[in-house]
């Protein structure tokens, strides 16, 4: 189907007149209204100016104040999807100029025109009678803060706030009555004219869509003022419309937390509700490899997916399981989280070159986590998904080379805690190559797996790939006639090692000798055991013999895991 979009430049009169017919609501989704005294004193001023210099009853121009992104909903209401905080701050606006004009019992012929010009842009009037329902608004806000929007619903129904009220609503509404007033002081009849402006030459740019879809992708093409409406905005809008009133108070509370724990660890809600769908996905039997947009899917059936009582629950699962991988610590309600084995292949697998991998880890744990032999099956079905990828990547370093096999998987590990693994990939000889040079995406996974051979404590966050021959040899090493070769065995596995970084910053491109003194300091036993060698020298010999047992360690470390998987 087309996509259509209206868009139609309109003064604030013409703009707000609409509502008669498809009243503006901002939705659940949104955020709350944030417009800071600055914001506000800007607008004012700004359009105070304008009508100073440029507009008014006595010239021609108009003062652009911006697009307005909405679409028409179900119930015929116009939803806004960009622009909230302008037009919430323009109702305000409205409504202090009518309090404004409404004041006195003694009303010039110009303040009884403009209120009967804002009357329609605030409240519904009768079509017959032209009668004010002043508790009828054309702005609703349904922004999950039910406590300030019945205060915004308040303060353009009476005109009237609160004397201590801190909120963004009473705080803007007096600043801008505030604002009237000042400027009442200095010309009165200057009101007039700014009022004339405000609803004849203020022009807005309307964008209306078809559909919610259009709004928001205009919305993300449009916006560069601040964070882009997340899908898990409309998220959280959907489970809370689907909660009775006594839960949305704790789903609330549920919903901050979750922000909160996996801001913590870089991830997001968003993140979260993607790893869930795979599962999802998984329990579905998809196989496909198509991975459809989130919004999209979890839309399908009227958000079903979303309006399920364990989604929460599910959703706190994952971040547990991603607190541990992300934090290195142990959980006290999670036995498996003190296993070292299962932490050192969990920090193996974060630094596989893409997201790929964490998906059949996430399906696992939600799937066996309660089961009574879950640590003992985590580990191997931990160190199998290791074998396969490694394997997988060293012949085809690219995202699609594994794709296809994991979603195999992710659906395998719902029918058995012992998936099985469908991933075909080099015979071991092919593999011990390969592994000589390993794409410099996958050298960081080797390093780590040799590493954890020979030590129990996890390696430092901050730590860098070093080349025992250094990258700049020819400063420091005789090799000039082997130049070609150097500049080969450089990149080879058996002359890298990881090292702390700020370390390797100290020991930079020196001699073998010089750099041991700085090996023995690390706490990486690998590195350490690097610099207690007997000899003052490193050069391609030692390259290649530390290549052969390097790669003899990986390929048994895979055909020992492979094993304990049969």
């Amino acid at each position: 189907m087309a996509t259509t979009i209206s868009v139609n430049k309109q003064t604030i009169e013409q703009f707000l007149l609409n509502a008669r017919r498809k009243p503006f609501v901002i939705p659940e989704y949104q955020r709350p209204y944030s417009w800071t005294n600055e914001q506000i004193d800007t607008l004012f001023r700004d359009i105070w100016e304008f009508t100073s210099n440029d507009g008014g009853t006595e010239n021609d121009g108009t003062y652009f104040l911006g697009s307005i992104v909405s679409y028409e909903n179900e119930d015929g209401e116009q939803e806004i999807i960009d622009g909230q905080q302008r037009i919430t701050s323009l109702f305000l606006l409205l409504r202090a100029i009518y309090t404004k004009l409404t004041v006195t019992d003694e009303k010039s012929p110009e303040a009884i025109n403009f209120i009967s010009k804002i009357e329609p842009l605030i409240w519904r009037t009768n079509k017959l009678t032209g009668k004010v329902d002043y508790a009828s608004i054309l702005l609703t806000s349904k922004v999950i803060s039910d406590s300030e929007n019945e205060i915004l619903k308040n303060i353009l129904e009476t005109g009237i706030i609160k004397d201590k009220a801190q909120d963004r609503y009473s705080l803007n509404y007096k600043q801008l009555s505030a604002l009237l007033e000042e400027k009442s002081k200095e010309n009165a009849l200057m009101i007039y004219q700014f009022i004339y402006a405000l609803l004849n030459q203020v022009i807005i740019l309307p964008i209306t869509a078809d559909t919610q879809d259009t709004a928001l992708t205009i919305f993300s093409t449009l916006n560069d003022r601040g964070l882009p409406l997340s899908d898990a905005d409309i998220f959280k809008a959907k489970i809370y419309n689907n909660l009775s009133e006594k839960n949305k108070e704790e789903f609330i509370e549920e919903w901050k937390e979750l922000e909160e724990e996996s801001s913590k660890i870089s991830e997001s809600i968003q993140q979260l509700f993607y790893y869930y769908m795979f599962y999802l996905r998984a329990l579905e039997e998809d196989r496909k490899t198509t991975t459809p947009g989130l919004r999209k899917y979890y839309s399908n059936n009227k958000f079903e997916k979303l309006l399920k009582v364990d989604i929460m629950e599910n959703l706190k699962k994952i971040l547990t399981l991603w607190e541990v991988i992300a934090n290195k610590v142990a959980l006290e309600d999670e036995k498996w989280s003190q296993n070292i084995e299962i932490l050192k292949v969990l920090d193996i697998l974060s630094s596989y070159p893409n997201e790929f991998w964490k998906y059949p880890v996430v399906i696992y744990y939600l799937m066996y986590k309660d089961i009574e032999c879950f640590e003992e099956r985590f580990l191997i079905f931990l160190r199998k998904l290791y074998v396969e990828l490694l394997k997988k990547y060293v012949e085809s370093p690219t995202l699609n080379a594994v794709k296809s096999n994991i979603l195999k998987l992710n659906v395998e590990i719902v029918n058995s805690s012992k998936p099985v693994f469908d991933f075909k990939s080099l015979d071991e000889e092919e593999i011990r190559e390969k592994i000589k040079t390993p794409h410099s995406k996958a050298i960081r996974m080797i390093l780590k797996t040799l590493a954890y051979e020979i030590q129990d404590e996890l390696l430092p966050e901050k730590w860098e790939i070093e080349h025992i021959l250094p990258v700049k040899w020819e400063n420091s090493y005789d090799l000039r006639e082997n130049e070609e070769v150097a500049r080969e065995k450089i990149e080879h596995l058996g002359n890298k090692t990881p090292f702390e970084k700020k370390l390797n910053i100290i020991a930079t491109n020196n001699y073998f000798a010089k750099k041991k003194d700085y090996y023995v300091k690390s706490n990486i036993q690998m590195t350490k055991e690097i610099g207690n060698l007997k000899m003052d020298k490193w050069g391609l010999d030692q390259i290649v013999e530390r290549d052969i047992r390097m790669t003899d360690k990986i390929i048994e470390i895979l055909k020992s895991w492979d094993r304990d998987y049969e």
